[in-house]
């Protein structure tokens, strides 16, 4: 039997380099992102407007918006605010929380380009 491949678990921030938010929060993003355990994790930064094929018709309105998916589904996606500790506590939930999200087609859609990005 093969042994069993741990699951990748992309977390993405979409964000715009024009948003004073998205700029104070990009630090914040790293840094939390940076002491995660997971064994296979891809982390991104997006700014919609320079990376708008990879975004689609994804339209964000609320900045910071997180993007958390796995090899199957999307497991969370949506606008945060932008304190430390919500961060935090959303990827707590959602890595160790599989559960598929109701989610938009086109969050679906920016999984899937990110997973065929590797």
């Amino acid at each position: 039997m093969a042994p069993c491949r741990p699951m990748t678990v992309h977390v993405a921030c979409l964000c715009a380099a024009w948003c004073r938010t998205c700029e104070s929060y990009q630090q914040i993003f790293e840094a939390a992102c940076a002491g995660l355990p997971e064994p296979d994790l891809r982390v991104r930064w997006i700014d919609i407007e320079d990376e708008a094929e990879l975004v689609g018709d994804l339209d964000i309105e609320t900045f910071p918006t997180l993007l958390i998916a796995d090899d199957a589904h999307v497991r969370f996606a949506g606008p945060l605010t932008p304190q430390p500790e919500t961060l935090r506590r959303v990827l707590r939930a959602h890595l160790t929380d599989a559960t598929p999200a109701k989610v938009a087609p086109e969050y679906a859609a920016l999984a899937e380009r990110l997973r065929t990005q590797g």
